[in-house]
């Protein structure tokens, strides 16, 4: 066999440090455990005083030391770095692969959604932020027309009929009852202490007045309320107002372009949670059989029961997400949440009308509450904000993704870092790789601690539950049978510590499993014999190298609709590939 000589100096290779093999030495390449590290910290203290005495003898004779040569085979150490680092979830330099069935033992858990606009509407773009990391699709209804939307959802369903190691869902995003300023010829800059006026006159945009539009502007707003603008990078307290128009002083200023958001700090505006336009869009929807609505400004579960009740009308299979961005809304949390499929943690404009240093406060608080109750949550705004312009992440930023993962959310999203920012692959692989490496850190099954008995009088729920605690005591992956997905959800809020194959017969259902933590969904047609069900699974997952032949599973099948057979069954074993 070829070998390579490896030498040490002073700074020199871990290869030729000390004695014992090649194995022994590259076991030091492990990072140890923090409990480890701490351990080792108390231990060292002891022996600090000698290593001090003995550095400087040490560091001399190493300097007169000729080199010493230890023979090692250039195969050997490369390939068991490599598989560290595989193990341990971090990605390795250059890969960009992270569809469904790249790298079996590193696979995100947390998804992603990434909004599209003007910078990744093309074929070509769309096809690259799958491969990147996307998961689901948002379109903003805010921005575009529905020619421009139609394109990016038709882009989306040829991927998925053309890719079969991956499936991208679709989510539409409403606008809902925003207030708005007027359109400017040019940019305002606005300066503290000037006087800037609001006005429901349409058409008005000068350098000290614009228009707004809601009629209901002028009565919403009282003497002494601050006024944000664009998220709060403006801020204007009322002083007066008229018939028509609130006078303000600008208390920060900035530069005001068309079209900005205006919100009232600690109020929301009396506006239906859904405008004609958002049902519009809707029905919109309907018609392209989109997988996820995200409402926005939800104050109340009547809006969700209202848009439910018109979905079951329409005979349409879409679920709910509820953007929880208003001070209406938490007074009502745990009921809109109930009434939902999911929530979005939508800390723009939730920050805008409460304080802000709530705002990190209320994400753990939703991220919990829907948790608890079997619900998918995303966290969203500002998350890779600066990639807009900059090609790499501020430290905050990277921090900001690895709180939302270990609080447990299920997704986390992109806005105009890849709607209309300079650098949407790159952001989507900045977080990819950061939710990758926190997930490493995570011991599996952290699930809520009332989730188990909030479930407790349920078949499908225990049979979940304990799905996961085979899971995790066995350290093996869990195979789920399912056609309405309702299985696989279940066992994504018990997070088991291995990935969720989901296996189903409807491709709606392959989509929408898509935005859930751990679940990996994997359309096949289900045999009407469930042991040739069975090892079709298995045999597909080792054909495209998923498991390996000798490894064990958890099988789980258990529903109303069951795959084989007409009446309610349950099912769970593990089986040896």
């Amino acid at each position: 066999m070829a070998q390579v000589v490896a030498t040490r100096s002073i700074h020199g290779s871990f290869l030729s440090q000390g004695s014992g093999s090649v194995q022994e030495r590259v076991e030091k390449l492990k990072p140890a455990s923090f409990a480890s590290k701490v351990l080792a910290r108390e231990e060292s203290k002891s022996k600090r005083v000698v290593l001090r005495r003995n550095s400087q003898v040490t560091a001399k004779r190493a300097a007169r030391a000729e080199p010493e040569v230890i023979p090692v085979s250039p195969e050997d150490v490369p390939k068991r770095e490599e598989q560290y680092v595989q193990l341990r979830g971090i990605p390795q330099a250059g890969d960009t692969s992270v569809g469904m069935w790249s790298k079996p033992l590193v696979r995100r858990k947390t998804k992603i959604v990434c909004t599209i606009g003007p910078s990744t509407n093309t074929r070509e773009m769309i096809w690259k932020l799958a491969e990147a990391g996307m998961n689901v699709a948002r379109l903003n209804m805010s921005h575009g027309d529905h020619a421009s939307h139609q394109k990016v959802i038709d882009l989306v369903k040829e991927y998925n009929a053309q890719t079969k190691d991956n499936t991208i869902a679709i989510m539409l995003d409403t606008k809902g009852p925003e207030v708005r300023s007027g359109d400017l010829p040019q940019p305002i800059t606005l300066t503290t202490g000037q006087e800037f006026t609001f006005t429901i006159r349409r058409g008005v945009g000068t350098a000290d007045c614009v228009s707004v539009n809601y009629d209901d502007f002028v009565n919403d707003v009282e003497v002494g309320d601050m006024l944000l603008v664009d998220g709060g990078m403006m801020s204007l307290v009322v002083k007066s107002k008229t018939e028509d128009s609130v006078k303000c002083e600008v208390v920060d200023g900035g530069e005001l372009k068309s079209r900005r958001h205006l919100n009232v700090r600690g109020k929301s505006a009396t506006l239906p949670s859904i405008t004609e336009k958002d049902w519009d869009d809707i029905k919109f929807g309907v018609d392209n059989k989109v997988d996820f609505y995200a409402v926005s400004f939800v104050k109340d579960a009547q809006v969700v029961h209202e848009l439910k009740n018109y979905l079951k009308s329409c005979d349409a299979d879409i679920h709910v997400i509820v953007k929880i961005e208003s001070a209406d809304s938490i007074p009502n949390l745990h009921s809109i949440i109930t009434a939902s499929d999911g929530a979005m943690v939508a800390r723009g404009d939730l920050g805008a009308e409460l304080p802000i240093e709530e705002v990190p406060l209320l994400q753990e608080e939703i991220i919990r509450i829907c948790r608890s109750m079997g619900k998918a949550v995303i966290v969203a705004t500002n998350m890779l904000e600066s990639m807009i312009v900059h090609p790499t992440p501020t430290r905050a930023e990277v921090s900001d993704i690895a709180i939302a993962v270990r609080e447990g959310a299920d997704a986390v999203m992109l806005s105009g870092e890849t709607a209309h920012g300079k650098f949407p692959l790159k952001a989507v692989k900045v977080m990819h790789t950061v939710a990758l490496r926190t997930e490493a850190t995570i011991s599996g099954g952290q699930m809520p601690p009332n989730l188990g008995q909030a479930f407790k009088n349920h078949m499908s729920e225990m049979f979940a539950y304990h799905a996961t605690m085979m899971s995790n005591t066995l350290g093996i992956s869990t195979v789920v049978f399912t056609r309405t997905g309702f299985m696989a959800i279940l066992l994504s809020h018990y997070r088991p510590s291995g990935t969720i194959f989901a296996f189903t017969n409807e491709k709606r259902i392959q989509q929408r499993l898509a935005l859930y933590q751990g679940v990996c969904p994997i359309y096949m047609e289900f045999s009407d014999d469930a042991e040739d069900t069975f090892k079709n699974a298995l045999a597909l997952l080792q054909k495209q190298g998923m498991v390996k032949e000798g490894e064990e599973v958890a099988l789980v099948q258990s529903g109303r609709q069951p795959i084989w057979r007409f009446q309610s069954t349950h099912n769970i074993q593990v089986r040896k590939v």
